[in-house]
């Protein structure tokens, strides 16, 4: 009798480990990564925006020269087009550089 209580302890340990793992690791995500949602250029946290290029090609031009200068830079698409982002404390030098020309 003693080794059947031990046993269904065990069982009962074991079921309660399984589903306690299930439900901190399973969280019904999927294994495939979402696609990038575009948002306003307001919704990218503390990088400001230093430039609007009209298209791609133009952005990756002026990410380049900040890439030159040794400025840390992040080419976002946005709802109203490429913008260009740096932390605040980069933006006055990088719009100095970009505007430089």
């Amino acid at each position: 009798m003693r080794s059947l209580a031990f046993l269904l302890l065990t069982a009962a340990v074991m079921a309660v480990l399984i589903l306690l793992l299930r439900w901190t690791y399973g969280g019904g995500a999927s294994l495939v990564e979402r696609r990038p949602r575009t948002g306003r250029p307001d919704e990218y946290g503390l990088l400001v925006a230093v430039a609007a290029p009209p298209d791609a090609e133009q952005a990756r031009m002026l990410a380049a020269r900040l890439d030159a200068a040794g400025l840390r830079h992040t080419l976002v698409r946005t709802a109203e087009g490429p913008r260009l982002m740096v932390w605040p404390a980069d933006a006055e030098a990088a719009r100095a550089l970009l505007r430089r020309g």
